[in-house]
């Protein structure tokens, strides 16, 4: 869903910041670890003292890194394997510390034990989501599909968390959390049944 603003944000609005760090020496590797250091940090520092948008700010300014980083690789010609997997592995610790990062707000100021055991399952699910189809293209199936990609999830997050803060509206991130927390269940059932027909077709 969000492919045409990705190609977009890679081909035009940040070319600039992607040819000064390659100019600079900066690897892409290293834009990977910073962006999700700020992500994370926007995320548990600010999120449990209940300054939601004010972290969502912080957290939108690094989740750049995630478009730039890429980009740097394939310009340069430093695409590895090694450079996908460091990306991936640090895309969940960034998620992780986005919902953690909320979990603590209903643990503290928000104060909402429901919204706090949401959160959690969102961010369990969101994990399991991903390992979902990590595992199967492992053993040589696909399980891609879905309602919702880690992109869709996180943006979802992000901007009614932003606008709910801003405008007093919580329900605007309580409403979003239960669409997430469907999606998620929908989505792994989804790939685990997709996989067990792959699998149950290679047996016959």
């Amino acid at each position: 869903m969000l492919d045409r603003f990705k190609a977009f944000w890679q081909g035009v609005a940040l070319a600039p910041f992607v040819k000064l760090f390659l100019r600079l020496g900066i690897s892409p590797d290293a834009v990977t670890l910073v962006g999700t250091l700020g992500v994370a940090a926007g995320a548990l520092v600010f999120f449990p003292q209940g300054l939601l948008w004010q972290g969502v700010v912080v957290i939108t300014a690094f989740v750049f890194s995630d478009l730039i980083d890429g980009q740097m690789a394939r310009m340069s010609g430093r695409t590895s394997k090694f450079g996908a997997f460091w990306d991936s592995t640090l895309d969940r610790f960034g998620d992780a510390a986005v919902f953690g990062g909320l979990l603590l707000y209903f643990a503290g100021p928000g104060d909402d034990y429901l919204y706090l055991c949401l959160t959690l399952y969102c961010l369990v699910m969101g994990s399991i989501t991903s390992y979902a189809r990590a595992r199967a293209e492992s053993l040589g199936m696909d399980a891609r599909g879905g309602l919702a990609e880690r992109a869709d999830r996180l943006v979802a997050i992000l901007v009614m968390t932003f606008f709910g803060d801003v405008l007093d509206l919580p329900v605007l991130y309580q409403a979003t959390l239960w669409v997430l927390a469907a999606a998620n269940t929908y989505t792994v059932a989804f790939r685990v049944l997709k996989v067990r027909r792959q699998a149950l077709a290679d047996v016959g």
